[in-house]
């Protein structure tokens, strides 16, 4: 067995195919560092941000429902408005009215 292992390292193929095997597990070990280390620098930041996210999508929540109440009030404001406009032209209609009247009566005078 190690008759073989040594006829194959001095082989040129043999050296290749070594070559080959060992930056290939160069390789893995490298990716597995690489991802082990990027794991535990960025899930913290991860979590991070998606707390905020929450939070914010809270935030919308919040916003959308003070938005629907202001837009109740508006319109129950927009009513009353429509309201006091029309007592307001019932007001007019009767001052001028009360203005023709006192008219009529200063010329009834002269």
């Amino acid at each position: 067995m190690t008759q073989l292992s040594i006829i194959i390292a001095q082989s040129v193929t043999g050296a290749v195919l070594t070559i080959i095997a060992l930056l290939l597990v160069a390789a893995l070990i490298g990716y597995l560092t690489t991802w082990y280390y990027a794991k535990s620098v960025y899930t913290p930041v991860i979590k991070g941000l998606e707390d905020d996210k929450a939070d914010l999508i809270k935030q919308v929540e919040g916003l959308k429902e003070d938005i629907k109440k202001l837009n109740e009030k508006i319109e129950v404001l927009n009513q009353d408005i429509s309201r006091l406009e029309k007592v307001i032209s019932e007001k007019d209609k009767q001052l001028a009215a009360k203005d023709s009247e006192i008219s009529d009566l200063k010329n009834q005078k002269k």
